[in-house]
């Protein structure tokens, strides 16, 4: 077989466009607010750190052109000892300044995150079907963690830098305007280097991001199918493909850099351009006693001060726009509603008294392509109702309806009379327990998987609906019984056992009405056994709603709703159905012809 071709387009997962957005970097700065005293106090540090650090130059001047001609030990020994007391200031505040700027910088980061993750977990399961779970994530994780540095470093360094700027060009005007103005006639020459080099500074930094962007996607694509990729022996040409993409993304960064690193040197050549021109018209003023050799140090020194922070200024435009795109994410997440929201005044349904009913639903996922036409049927209390029907005729969308994780666009859902827009979600979760087809057990033990639904419920309440299950003995011969770690999606244990944990946490909480989304159709023969076993206990005088993929498991049920295409094409029990050779009687021939064939 020939080798297929390991270049293939490697897509990244959005586009991101860098651009200042003011909106938006207004709203992030509001997360600031709460925290505004200790940013106050930040900034208070920063001031005086800033000063006592300016002052040096001007006592160097003092100690140069007034103590050290005439000889002056005492004002020597003073300007060193107020040269020690600057510098100690200095450290003591810049030290204090850090440390409240990253405590100030790391809560609004928590704040930050904590409002996107606990807007995501109100958000519909609509949201959830329109983004990927890696696009989710990005946004609650990367996006905040971009933000870093601007709120940790970026925003007290800027006010910093730009003190020490100002502040030192007041300093040298002050001392001697006109070697000043001399002075920062290199300042033109300076913005013709940045306007030059900040547009191609960007550009190439955006593909790297998208570079970067393009290796997560790969990446995350690879371990998720790595069963797959293992089954057909793929893990030769992968490794090829993410050669190519982990070589476009060093390809991008060296050349990001080598344009990057450009502008620090014409900073450092801006600089030395500024002292030669300090020392040339200097000296010239020197000979006509206009400046003295300690304004001249002076002079050196504070234009040191000057540059300095210019390459960091330049750099927060970069954060700041950084900062704009993922804000822009961040609060298009936030300003998202969810779409089942709970009435205002909602009804608490302390317990399910006789009927659920659909009347006259339609839903459709998507505009007006309905999923489901028409649907109106009844439960009654203590009744098995089947739905059965192809893939895609509507079977799953009506049992999510039923628990409200969607809203029909026409036609209502009612219990007990009551529609259930108008029933509080509490009272809903607790009234109807869901078996999923795929079990899902959360990271940590067993015994905190099975009080997932009741938390302050005891082990031996645990024990006790384990051992009805018939899951204690399998539990109780792990290497820690209840407190075994599961790891993540309980990846340890057998999807059979899987499936009997998440009875377990139903039937814990003692649900009223029950809903089985084709909870054994993933199982093996013997798993399955075992699990419809647990599951004919647990819906013992319960309200059932069964999709199976087994009609033979729905013999019994008191009606089966037999679906298609949205439609309910049938109704009756299994008898009546058989008889009248429809659907339904298609459906049960030809799983025993595919039975017998097997």
């Amino acid at each position: 077989m020939a080798e297929t071709n390991t270049k293939r387009p490697i897509f990244s997962q959005e586009e991101t466009s860098y651009e200042l957005k003011v909106p938006y970097l207004k709203k992030l700065f509001r997360f600031l607010l709460p925290y505004r005293k200790w940013l106050f106090l930040t900034i208070i540090f920063m001031f005086i750190a800033t000063v006592a650090d300016l002052v040096s130059p001007y006592l160097l001047k003092k100690a140069v052109d007034d103590f050290i001609p005439k000889k002056d030990f005492k004002g020597i020994l003073a300007i060193g000892v107020l040269l020690v007391l600057t510098l100690f200031i200095n450290k003591e505040c810049s030290k204090n300044k850090i440390k409240l700027a990253n405590r100030t910088g790391q809560m609004v980061l928590f704040d930050i995150r904590k409002a996107l993750f606990d807007h995501v977990q109100s958000l519909s399961f609509s949201y959830f079907d329109r983004n990927s779970t890696g696009r989710i994530i990005v946004r609650i994780v990367n996006d905040v963690n971009t933000l870093n540095n601007l709120f940790t470093n970026g925003i007290v360094n800027v006010i910093t830098d730009m003190s020490s700027l100002v502040l030192a060009t007041v300093i040298m005007f002050s001392i001697h305007p006109k070697l000043a103005a001399v002075t920062f006639t290199v300042v033109p020459l300076f913005l013709a280097i940045l306007f030059a080099t900040r547009n191609a500074i960007k550009k190439n930094w955006r593909k790297v991001r998208r570079k970067i962007a393009n290796l997560n996607a790969y990446i995350h694509e690879n371990i998720s199918g790595i069963r797959v990729i293992q089954a057909f022996v793929r893990q030769k040409v992968n490794k090829a493909i993410f050669k190519d993409v982990i070589d476009d993304v060093f390809v991008s960064w060296m050349k990001a850099i080598k344009i990057n690193n450009l502008f620090g040197p014409f900073v450092e050549i801006c600089s030395m351009i500024g002292t030669l021109i300090i020392y040339w018209y200097g000296v010239k003023l020197l000979k006509i006693n206009g400046v003295t050799v300690g304004t001249l140090i002076a002079f050196v020194s504070y234009l040191d001060r000057f540059w300095r922070p210019v390459v960091t200024l330049s750099n927060f435009y970069n954060q700041l726009l950084v900062a704009s795109s993922s804000s822009e994410r961040i609060f298009e997440v936030l300003s998202i509603e969810p779409e089942i929201k709970e009435d205002e005044n909602p009804v608490d349904l302390s317990t399910f008294k006789d009927t659920i009913e659909f009347k006259n639903v339609w839903f459709s996922y998507k505009d007006e392509n309905y999923v489901l036409k028409d649907i109106s049927f009844k439960v009654k209390k203590g009744q098995m109702i089947a739905l059965v029907g192809a893939t895609g005729s509507g079977k799953t969308t009506i049992v999510n309806l039923l628990a409200r994780f969607y809203d029909p666009q026409k036609g209502s859902i009612l219990i007990d009379g009551i529609d259930l827009r108008k029933i509080s979600f509490r009272s809903l979760r607790k009234l109807i327990g869901i078996v999923q087809q795929e079990p899902f057990l959360f990271s940590g033990t067993i015994l905190d998987n099975i009080l997932y639904g009741r938390p302050n419920a005891s082990l031996d309440e645990a024990v006790e609906v384990c051992k009805f299950l018939g899951a204690h003995e399998f539990i109780s011969q792990l290497e820690d019984g209840y407190y075994t770690q599961v790891n993540e999606r309980g990846t340890r244990l057998s999807t059979g056992q899987k499936q009997l944990i998440c009875l377990a946490r139903l039937l814990l909480q003692n649900p009223e009405i029950l809903i089985l989304d084709e909870a054994t159709s993933a199982l093996d023969t013997q798993s399955e056994l075992m699990v419809q076993s647990a599951l004919n206990k647990v819906m013992k005088n319960r309200t059932s709603i069964v999709i199976a993929h087994r009609l033979s498991t729905i013999r019994d049920a008191d009606l089966i709703i037999v679906l298609d295409k949205g439609q309910i094409v049938e109704m009756g029990t299994h008898d009546s159905l058989v008889s009248k050779k429809g659907v339904y009687y298609e459906l049960c021939t030809s799983q025993i012809r595919f039975v017998k064939a097997g």
